[in-house]
């Protein structure tokens, strides 16, 4: 039987009890907070207006549910939010990654298990439990997976605070971890956010290698490497492939710079440690992968939602990017026949890049 909705000392003993819980289930920190997100629903409308969204046109045509969660779940009154920490311990460094043109660099979120299916089972784990001590319940789980306003109400849980690059930083955790929701009829608790503290810094505004950032707090994401390698269905622009260096999907240069992230903790679940060596694999290798062995190798992937056609085209940038070998050249050469026009398109772009510098030198 469900608790009655005056009696705040229970409410405040389940928030308490689901705070608990969260942390037995792998989760770092629990927030709660109200649906009200007006404050940030004019500031979507503008970035949608602008464009910045570029080819995810689903961020518009999902409206007012994004930021008003009683119209994506009737019945919701309040947001458990969640944060669990991801960077493998195993994984080699970024930098020495990043620093070596012929090797992949993959954002750390997506060397292991798809974290949509870690977060979201640890989270409907949560709400089991809160049944069994609250009876029947109006609940959804997410992560990443919906028109939900994830950072906005990471915030408002107190959970941090956005931070300059849109993500969400903890002032002892930085910013190495996902976000998850549970949408809820419960009438919790709420919790009270956290103020900033970025301050005056603008280092994850001056590394940022495509300038994506275009001001504080606003990225344009045509120009986001993460949305280039990942959300973007087309030929990657031109002029901007030389920026990519060897970022062959997503890109962490951002929360690689941030101050905040020397306390970032690095995650326990095993799930998340690098699977097939993607945390410094040779483009080269990766490149001759066929669509079966891409398939099988990225099962439970993240990255396997791209598709070959996909990840051979980013792989095809990062390779005209890389140092002029053989071993480079003779693996674009093996696409250049490609079925895929995409495909052919970057492969001949990243030859002509290495006959360039062949001439030149």
């Amino acid at each position: 039987m469900k608790l009655p909705h005056e009696d705040a000392e229970r409410w405040r003993e389940l928030t308490s009890s689901i705070k608990s819980w969260g942390v037995e289930l792998g989760f770092q920190q629990i927030g709660v907070t109200d649906c009200n997100l007006s404050p940030a629903e004019g500031r979507l409308a503008e970035w949608i207006a602008q464009g910045f969204h570029g080819d995810m046109d689903y961020m518009a045509v999902h409206g007012t549910r994004r930021t008003r969660p009683v119209e994506l779940i009737p019945g919701t009154v309040r947001v458990i939010s969640a944060r669990m920490n991801y960077y493998p311990v195993g994984a080699e460094a970024s930098e020495s990654v990043l620093i070596d043109g012929a090797r992949a660099h993959v954002a750390r979120y997506a060397l292991g298990r798809d974290y949509h299916k870690v977060v979201r089972q640890r989270l409907q784990e949560l709400a089991e439990r809160m049944r069994e001590m609250v009876g029947p319940f109006g609940f959804r789980v997410f992560t990443d997976s919906a028109p939900v306003m994830e950072v906005e109400l990471a915030t408002k849980a107190g959970i941090g605070w956005r931070g300059k690059h849109t993500l969400l930083l903890h002032r002892e955790a930085g910013s190495w971890f996902f976000l998850g929701e549970i949408y809820t009829d419960l009438p919790l608790p709420i919790d009270e956010p956290v103020s900033g503290h970025c301050g005056t810094c603008t280092q994850c505004i001056d590394v940022c290698p495509t300038r994506a950032i275009v001001a504080p707090y606003v990225v344009d994401a045509r120009r986001c490497i993460s949305y280039l390698t990942i959300e973007h269905h087309g030929a990657i622009p031109e002029s901007l492939r030389p920026l990519l260096g060897n970022r062959i999907y997503g890109c962490d240069d951002c929360q690689l710079v941030c101050p905040w992230n020397k306390f970032a903790q690095r995650t326990s679940i095993p799930d998340f440690e690098p699977r097939e060596g993607l945390d410094g694999a040779s483009m080269s290798v990766l490149f001759l992968w066929s669509e079966d062995e891409f398939n099988a190798r990225l099962t439970g992937s993240a990255i396997r939602r791209i598709g070959h056609e996909r990840w051979l085209r980013n792989l095809a940038v990062g390779l005209g990017n890389a140092p002029t070998t053989q071993e480079v050249v003779s693996a674009l050469q093996t696409r250049q026949s490609h079925p895929s026009a995409l495909v052919r398109e970057h492969v001949q772009w990243a030859l002509a890049r290495h006959a360039g510098a062949e001439n030149s030198g």
